[in-house]
């Protein structure tokens, strides 16, 4: 059963990697302005699911990665290489995913900043 305790805990993870991960800050002003271009270019709903699920996906990966990165500093103190490779991996994973939302834009903003550009060109 879910409870308002929940959600509490829930925002309280997010906001802990939001305020201690240099890259989670990063993710959050660029999904802000994923959004902000999303009302702004007046992109369809199905563009706007596309762009909204990349900024879920790359903070999912993001809080996974934190989470492992946390617990393997818990197991291990000392200079591990297989503790680095698994970091190194997750860190991999966080690349694909904003990779995969860079894609999502220049599909999605692409054409309308090339339009626009043209717009300004041929005033």
């Amino acid at each position: 059963m879910v409870t308002v305790a929940s959600f509490k805990y829930a925002f309280r993870g997010l906001g802990a990697v939001i305020s201690s991960e240099r890259n989670a800050k990063i993710h959050l002003g660029f999904a802000i302005l994923a959004i902000f271009l999303s009302v702004v270019l007046r992109v369809s709903a199905l563009e706007f699911l596309f762009v909204f699920s990349s900024i879920v996906m790359v903070f999912f990966s993001e809080i996974v990665n934190t989470s492992i990165e946390k617990s393997l500093d818990l197991i291990s103190q000392e200079n591990n290489h297989l503790v680095q490779l698994i970091k190194d991996m997750m860190a991999a994973a966080v690349l694909v995913t904003a990779l995969g939302a860079v894609v999502v834009a220049g599909v999605v903003f692409g054409p309308r900043f090339y339009q626009l550009l043209i717009g300004l060109i041929n005033k």
